[in-house]
């Protein structure tokens, strides 16, 4: 049975892959130099997404403007799990949201068509305060998924569902400590 809310996502035991969607102007230079350099604005929140699907969904397959690629950011896991400790849900206290330094909030999964599913997915708002960890201390790498991403929606749109299917990164639930998991309204 699927747990109504989890992290589901590609992980490994140090680092875990969260999705972004940028202009061409972002991810071009962010590529090049292999981390976020301008003109990425250090100066506002920035959304990371374990779910592939859920930012196929938000970005139309990377055909909404300004969504037009589609990055792997794999951050380690200590800087996830540090983002999360000082999350604070958006249907929370408007208070602690307003000065919180990350921002948690849950959405329909969706599948590969788009349809909402009846789970959710975490979303993680990283404001000001944490960016500079974001990119200076926790990313890893990053991955220019366009191409994959621009094949999977073609069978999408074919009707060839189970074989994009097989192409969508590998997601499983990520353990989180059970307190932490309760305060992110897990369980």
């Amino acid at each position: 049975m699927t747990a109504l809310r989890a992290i589901r996502a590609a992980h490994d035991a140090d680092t875990i892959t969260l999705y972004q969607a940028y202009s061409p102007a972002i991810a071009g230079p962010a590529l090049a130099a292999g981390r976020f350099v301008a003109p990425f604005s250090r100066g506002r929140m920035t959304w990371i997404k374990p779910s592939f699907r859920w930012l196929m969904h938000r970005s139309n397959w990377a055909r909404k403007p300004g969504q037009e690629r589609i990055l792997a950011v794999r951050i380690t896991r200590a800087g996830w799990e540090q983002a999360l400790a000082n999350a604070v849900l958006t249907t929370g206290d408007p208070a602690a949201l307003a000065t919180a330094a990350v921002h948690v909030q849950w959405d329909p999964e969706r599948s590969a068509a788009g349809a909402a599913l009846n789970h959710y997915s975490i979303q993680v708002g990283v404001g000001r305060g944490m960016i500079d960890a974001l990119v200076d201390d926790w990313t890893v790498e990053l991955t220019d998924l366009t191409p994959q991403v621009r094949r999977i929606a073609e069978l999408v749109r074919a009707g060839r569902s189970a074989q994009a299917v097989r192409l969508l990164p590998p997601e499983r639930p990520y353990p989180l400590e059970p307190a932490l998991a309760r305060r992110l309204g897990m369980s």
